[in-house]
């Protein structure tokens, strides 16, 4: 990635926002800048890479989402709200199984209703934090840079698991993997965390995550496993009912207290 643009903001291990302005003279349009990316990682690396190029960081990332598992989505700037505004509200970035029940609750099932209700009114059910957040999204207001300055907030690592069933025994030590990864990352990069977050996909392919604040900072790996555990176990009714294809843990600062399973 950073050979490919001079400023980067890493998300995860295989995420990144590029900027790519003022490339053209040297490198030519930013659809030539993804696909050559994508042939390089593809020779170099052996692995595919989706990429969305778009205006602002909230819809390139939901091009690239739409491009998996192995595509290039270009969205030029007059082709915004009619790529954005017909998908469904659980496509926006931070909108989850709950928020989504109370949009639909309140009759709002596309980007394109969500847009056309005032921040006001989504405040008066989604709280003013998420509805500012949504509201601007929803018609693509973002002006938030690429900062490659960005220091990483919190470790992660996640694992798919296919479709079939899984016992109590597969899912320990698949979260056991997970978390020796994670802690061993922040040990090597002499960084500590106090927030432990379990993220499931299930079989219906709704997604769920729950956080766990330790009393202390810390970077052990039996801490992080016995709160990373507590979590799963909590949401084994969840999993048992609807089955499970992904599980990822991370650890990050402190974010707040134990949520229940809804």
């Amino acid at each position: 990635f950073k050979q490919t643009a001079p400023r980067v903001e890493g998300l995860s291990m295989e995420e990144a926002f590029l900027d790519v302005r003022g490339l053209e003279a040297i490198s030519g349009a930013p659809r030539e800048i993804a696909t050559r990316l994508r042939r390089r990682v593809r020779e170099e690396v052996g692995l595919p890479v989706s990429v969305g190029v778009a205006r602002t960081k909230v819809l390139a990332k939901m091009a690239s989402r739409a491009a998996k598992p192995d595509g290039l989505l270009v969205i030029a700037p007059s082709d915004e709200t009619a790529f954005l505004h017909p998908l469904g509200v659980e496509s926006l970035w931070g909108v989850g199984q709950v928020t989504a029940e109370k949009l639909h609750a309140h009759g709002i099932h596309t980007v394109g209703e969500l847009a056309r209700r005032s921040e006001a009114e989504l405040a008066w059910f989604l709280g003013p934090a998420a509805a500012r957040h949504l509201h601007a999204i929803s018609r693509n207001h973002d002006p938030r840079p690429v900062r490659s300055d960005r220091r990483r907030g919190s470790f992660g690592s996640q694992s798919a698991l296919g479709s079939s069933p899984k016992s109590g025994a597969d899912l320990d030590a698949r979260l056991v993997a997970l978390v020796d990864r994670v802690t061993r990352r922040m040990r090597s990069s002499g960084r500590a965390g106090r927030t432990v977050t379990l993220r499931l996909r299930f079989g219906d392919f709704s997604r769920a995550s729950r956080s766990r604040t330790l009393p202390h900072v810390t970077d052990g790996t039996g801490a992080i496993l016995a709160a990373a555990r507590n979590l799963l176990g909590a949401a084994a009714p969840m999993i048992e009912h609807r089955g499970i294809t992904l599980i990822g843990v991370a650890v990050g600062p402190h974010l707040g207290s134990v949520q229940p399973w809804v």
